[in-house]
């Protein structure tokens, strides 16, 4: 089981990446990163996700997760499920399972179906949350 999530997980954020490299203005490297220190929540995302699968930049999950964060924290529901998957895989941060269905539940409340199926699954097996097959 934690397998497929493994794999999941990595075919998601590679889905996120090639939805932000196949955008007709997608800007480099330099000019996102100027764009995320801004505050650009878009680029912010973006940095995210190159950064967890080292795509022009050298593969770092603590700087996946700082960026993931701060999208996050902006209210960005994609970003908040792939914090959410960090975090469940221990990837960057220490795994927690509490603090991944946290994020779970933000990006849920705006309608990310992913991030429903994530708490779904949470409380099936009582990851980061009281086992209920009610909810």
């Amino acid at each position: 089981m934690k397998q497929t999530v493994k794999w999941l997980a990595a075919a998601l954020i590679a889905l996120g990446l090639n939805q932000a490299v196949w955008a007709d203005n997608m800007p480099d490297f330099q000019k996102t990163l100027q764009a995320a220190k801004q505050g650009n929540v878009d680029a912010q995302y973006n940095l995210g996700v190159m950064y967890a699968i080292g795509q022009d930049v050298p593969q770092d999950d603590a700087q996946a997760v700082q960026w993931y964060r701060k999208a996050a924290e902006q209210g960005d529901a994609q970003a908040q499920v792939n914090l959410g998957l960090m975090y469940e895989q221990g990837q960057g941060v220490r795994q927690d399972y509490a603090e991944a269905f946290r994020w779970y539940r933000k990006a849920a409340e705006q309608g990310l179906v992913q991030a429903q199926t994530n708490l779904g699954n949470g409380y099936a097996q009582g990851q980061g949350v009281r086992q209920d097959y009610a909810q």
